[in-house]
């Protein structure tokens, strides 16, 4: 008999919608704009049938909420990934995988090209060489045709696609160039790196020598550099067959980092050692004389997907922001925290991507929820200054990552938008909130009520209006 675990992850403003609506001309709290135009797009997951076994929050069907903005005026819509395996379940007329922190069932077909585990494409959208991408890290993409969010398929360049995919491939403002990366944890190799012309061509692939199989969820590039985190949050298939958790987070165990020239191989790489820790999320790196210097939000061990983990203080799997200077002569490295607030989900201006930035924004975690992915404000960081601003969204208010949107023309590096998905659980009710960039302390410039319940995602862009 199948059964499912309650999970907190099906519940309040977690707990998935399964109404795909169009709607135009909504209503708008303030003024958008009038050089706001394009499209935000926001994925994450929302499960189409009831889940089997432990439910987690990485593990729904893929969804994407898109606002549509033009003249001031805003549209929604929002749509599944239609992805092989959900297609097959929506024929079963139920669930057929489970999550991937339990034992996959091998005698289901592959979903995808790349082992038994459900390709979600629930994790992140990413928009490059014309064409938008929904991503989840164990398998290849998803093509999604804009702005109408309908799927088109899988995408595996032309047939180049020899390995997975991650959520957060990089795409360099200058060059044009992705850069992205599989990892693999059934089955060597177990890291693969990969770039993609400007024009949307697979140009290399290479294999990077690591001794075990880690989660690996992000990563950073520099103009001329590609950094790699092998941090000690491991993976054992043994482990799952005993009933065990997947992974396990080795606090006796160094993190280490990697650094490749770009257009470099696996006898380029060049390997730092630092204190054991966990990222889930990369700010940005950049290049200063011989040192490469990359800030992300840290964690001293993460306990975020139910894995075993010793802490010396409940405080230490909440992340925060850090920096890390490796000197590529003499090999040292020097990490420092840069504050104390636990926030994660970060973003900046993509134009200053690889580059060394003034700014960087954050979703600021909520203090005393049961839910560990809760985030009740916005942070701005100066990093000329040393200096923050906080954004609270107020009482009973709460939202997630925050995306930086430039203005047209602007000749500042914060001079633009921030755009993030808010869910205010008094009214039940969710919304696009519109910020001004370059000052927090001010109020929403515009706040765009969606007639529909938009549960808490993952990771959003935006585009442009030139698609």
């Amino acid at each position: 008999m199948v059964t499912t675990i309650i999970s907190p992850y099906l519940d309040g403003n977690f707990a998935p919608v399964q109404q795909e609506i169009t709607a135009d001309e909504l209503v708008v709290i303030g003024e958008l704009p009038p050089d706001l135009s394009g499209m935000f797009v926001r994925n994450g997951p929302n499960p189409k049938f009831a889940p089997i076994g432990r439910h987690q929050w990485f593990d729904g069907d893929g969804m994407l909420h898109g606002v549509q903005i033009n003249h001031g005026k805003a549209s929604y819509r929002n749509r599944f990934v239609q992805t092989r395996a959900l297609k097959m379940e929506i024929e079963a007329g139920r669930s057929l995988w489970k999550g991937p922190t339990e034992p996959p069932n091998f005698e289901l077909p592959h979903n995808n090209l790349f082992g038994p585990f459900k390709n979600t494409a629930n994790t992140a959208v990413v928009w490059h060489g014309g064409k938008l991408l929904a991503l989840w890290e164990g398998a290849e993409p998803y093509e999604i045709a804009v702005p109408n969010l309908e799927t088109v398929g899988p995408y595996n360049y032309q047939g180049k696609l020899a390995s997975r995919f991650t959520a957060h491939p990089k795409v360099d403002p200058e060059t044009g160039e992705m850069m992205f990366y599989g990892y693999a944890v059934t089955s060597q190799p177990y890291l693969q790196y990969n770039v993609v012309s400007r024009e949307g061509e697979l140009t290399k692939t290479v294999t990077i020598d690591i001794p075990a199989p880690v989660m690996m969820h992000d990563f950073a590039i520099t103009e001329h550099y590609t950094i790699f985190m092998y941090l000690p949050l491991t993976f054992s298939m043994e482990r799952i067959m005993r009933g065990e958790s997947a992974y396990l987070f080795e606090s006796d165990v160094p993190s280490r980092f990697g650094i490749l020239p770009r257009h470099g191989d696996n006898s380029n790489i060049q390997w730092f050692e630092a204190p054991s820790c966990y990222i889930f999320h990369t700010v940005n790196a950049y290049e200063t004389g011989e040192e490469i210097v990359l800030i992300a939000c840290r964690m001293s061990g993460t306990t975020s997907l139910d894995i075993p983990t010793k802490f010396n203080d409940v405080q230490d799997d909440k992340p925060r922001l850090y920096r890390w200077r490796f000197n590529l002569r003499t090999g040292a490295v020097h990490e420092e925290p840069l504050d104390d607030l636990a926030s994660d989900f970060p973003s900046l201006n993509q134009q200053r991507l690889g580059r060394q930035s003034r700014y960087a924004y954050t979703a600021k975690m909520a203090s005393g929820q049961r839910i560990a992915f809760s985030f009740d404000g916005l942070l701005k960081y100066d990093f000329k200054t040393d200096s923050s601003q906080v954004y609270e969204l107020g009482s009973g208010r709460f939202g997630g990552e925050a995306v930086f949107v430039p203005r047209p023309n602007a000749n500042t590096e914060d001079d633009g938008w921030l755009m993030s998905f808010v869910y205010d659980s008094t009214q039940q009710a969710s919304e696009l909130l519109v910020l001004n960039a370059q000052d927090l302390t001010t109020e929403a410039i515009a706040r765009v009520l969606i007639p529909q319940r938009v549960p808490y995602g993952f990771h959003g862009i935006w585009i442009p209006q030139e698609f």
